[in-house]
Order: structure tokens, then C-alpha cells, then sequence
């Protein structure tokens, strides 16, 4: 029955968004059956729950639909969230968000904590930054010192920072050591090209270049729906590089039009025009896998019907996967009409 003759909110209105549930540890009904007595539990402010969407086009992330809204405010309220479960191995932290208004999107980043190894016990620096990191996923540390790291852009940057942190402590120390008679060689440190290369912007010397660094979900929706309004003047030029799920952005003067002072307004609107973006989309996928030729295409076909109806919405076809990017109220509207 429509939400209205039943007197319920809709179902966005009574859905999260749930990150950090652990993958490929249980088969995914028992995951959905835990997630299911977690967030029916009083103590995690829980209540009725009508239905758990799990897996879906997005490792680590689940859907929890409740009978009523209430509980929705009820268990946002709640800080920290701990799956815990006797058929899991420990306790996993997870993010809740609300499904109509916050942003979704999943960047995944392999961590050379090796780097650190002379000053730090990296153990003991990887568990400071999971306390610190709680809504990202970490994977187990490899031989090499390498170790994967999954979430949001903005707690990817969080963490990013801190690590940053640490390495100039570390490159400061360095400096101390080679002011000392007979120094040791200095010790190039990996987080020094990682600063110069990843920080949110980088001016050349005389300001006539500027490097944002952006999600690249995000940057594609911005370069579809707003860039064109973002360069009104003309007068500066947008290059772009993906990586995954990063993308940097260049702005440089065009034909020598703009002054330095311009490429810096169009940079910081840029940067702003991403923060108010991470605030509204999330992305969905639609999967093809297992598809036959014939039907992806009506897929795309089907997608592309619908677009006129959802103007906000960015799809994005690949050939194992459509992605659709927009407020995830559409993006819900949408993935169901397809």
C-alpha cells in the first residue's frame, strides 16, 4: 500500500545507509540476520525492523529499513555502533547514516606503513588509527607493510592527515639529525612525495596552476551538472586524471587570460562546490554480471528512458555496471523504476 493510505513515512524516509559491515566472513544471510538483531536491540536504541538489504552493489554496506521513523532518530543518535556478534571474531565498528541525506562514497587505499617502521611500532600505529578512523574498514597487515583501508573520501582524508602528521614529525627529526656531526644519511620517506602529491591543493610558484584533489564520483557529477556554471569567465582550463575512486584536477590559465588571483577563485569554488556535494549524493550500482549481451543493453536502454524523468541524476554505463550518482532519495526512486 502507498505510505500515505497506510499513514507510515515512506521508505527512504525510514531507511539507512549502514558502512563497516565485515565482508566475506559469513555467508550473507547470517550477516543480514545479525545486522537484523543488532538494530533491533534497545541497547543500540533499535526497533522493528522491516527489512535488511544485504549484499549490495557496495562491499561492506547494507540497507536497514524500520517499521517506523521514529527509530531512525533514535539509532543516528546513538555514537558508536559495535556489531557484535559469538559468530564473528570481534567487534566491528559501523557507521550510520541517513539514507535521504548523506553522501555515499567508497574509496579503497593501499597504506605503506613500512615507511614508519625505524620509529614506530606499526602495530600499535595502526590500532591508533582505527580508534581514530572508526568509519573506515581496515584489511590485515601484509608482510611488505602494506594495508588496505576502505571508506568515505572525507574519513580517507581524515586519516590521510593524520598520517601526514606523523611523517613530517618524522622528516623534521631527520633535519634535527643531519644538523648533527656525522649524521646517517637521511631517510626519504614515501609520505613526502604523498604530501606533494594528495594534499587538497597545490599551487605552482607564481599561482598560475592549481591541483584539487576530489572523489571521483563527486567530480563526476560536478563536471556534468555544474563545471560549465563554475567557469562562466572562460578564462582558465580544467584538466583531470582519474585514479580509482581519486581524481585531481588541474586549473590553469588559458592562453595566458587569467591571473593567478582568478585560477584561485575557480579552484576554491571548485573545492566548495565538492563539500556541498559530499553533503547530498550517494551512488548506487546497478550489476550486469551475468548478463547476456541483449540484456545489458535494455538495461542502458531502460536507464536511459528514465533519465528525462530524473534530470539530477548522473548515469554512468560501464559494460559490468551502471553506476547512477545523485540524491539518494532519486537514486531509490530511480533503481527501483529500472
Amino acid at each position: 500500500l502507498p505510505a500515505q493510505a497506510t499513514g507510515r513515512a515512506a521508505k527512504p524516509a525510514r531507511t539507512v545507509v549502514i558502512t563497516g559491515v565485515p565482508d566475506g566472513l559469513l555467508h550473507n544471510d547470517v550477516m543480514a540476520d545479525i545486522l537484523t538483531i543488532h538494530f533491533q536491540m534497545s541497547r543500540n536504541n533499535g526497533g522493528d525492523v522491516e527489512e535488511v538489504t544485504y549484499p549490495t552493489g557496495n562491499k561492506g554496506v547494507a540497507y536497514i529499513t524500520f517499521e517506523d521513523q521514529e527509530v531512525v532518530e533514535s539509532v543516528l543518535k546513538k555514537n558508536d555502533h559495535q556489531l557484535v556478534d559469538k559468530r564473528l571474531p570481534r567487534h566491528y565498528p559501523l557507521q550510520v547514516t541517513r539514507y535521504c541525506e548523506h553522501v555515499f562514497s567508497s574509496v579503497k587505499s593501499v597504506l605503506n606503513m613500512s615507511v614508519f617502521k625505524d620509529q614506530f611500532a606499526v602495530e600499535d600505529l595502526i590500532e591508533e588509527m582505527k580508534k581514530k578512523s572508526t568509519a573506515l574498514s581496515f584489511g590485515p597487515l601484509l608482510s611488505n607493510g602494506h594495508i588496505a583501508v576502505q571508506g568515505s573520501f572525507p574519513a580517507i582524508k581524515v586519516l590521510r592527515d593524520f598520517l601526514l602528521l606523523k611523517a613530517k614529525c618524522l622528516s623534521e627529526q631527520d633535519k634535527r639529525e643531519e644538523s648533527k656531526p656525522q649524521q646517517r644519511p637521511r631517510r626519504r620517506l614515501q609520505e613526502h612525495r604523498l604530501s606533494t602529491e594528495t594534499k587538497n591543493f597545490t599551487p605552482d610558484a607564481d599561482g598560475e596552476k592549481q591541483v584539487v584533489v576530489l572523489d571521483t564520483d563527486v567530480y563526476h557529477y560536478m563536471r556534468h551538472f555544474s563545471l560549465r556554471a563554475l567557469l562562466a569567465t572562460g578564462d582558465v582550463v580544467v584538466s583531470d586524471s582519474t585514479d580509482g575512486g581519486v581524481t585531481t584536477v588541474c586549473i590553469e590559465k588559458a592562453a595566458g587570460r587569467a591571473d593567478a588571483a582568478q585560477v584561485l577563485r575557480v579552484r576554491k569554488k571548485i573545492e566548495s562546490k565538492s563539500v556541498e556535494l559530499h553533503k547530498v549524493l550517494r551512488k548506487e550500482r546497478l550489476c550486469l554480471k551475468g548478463h547476456t549481451r541483449d540484456e545489458k543493453q535494455r538495461y542502458k536502454q531502460v536507464c536511459e528512458r528514465l533519465k528525462p524523468s530524473y534530470p539530477a541524476v548522473l548515469v554512468v554505463p560501464y559494460d559490468t555496471h551502471i553506476d547512477l550518482i545523485g540524491a539518494s532519495s532519486e537514486i531509490f526512486k530511480f533503481r527501483k523504476e529500472v
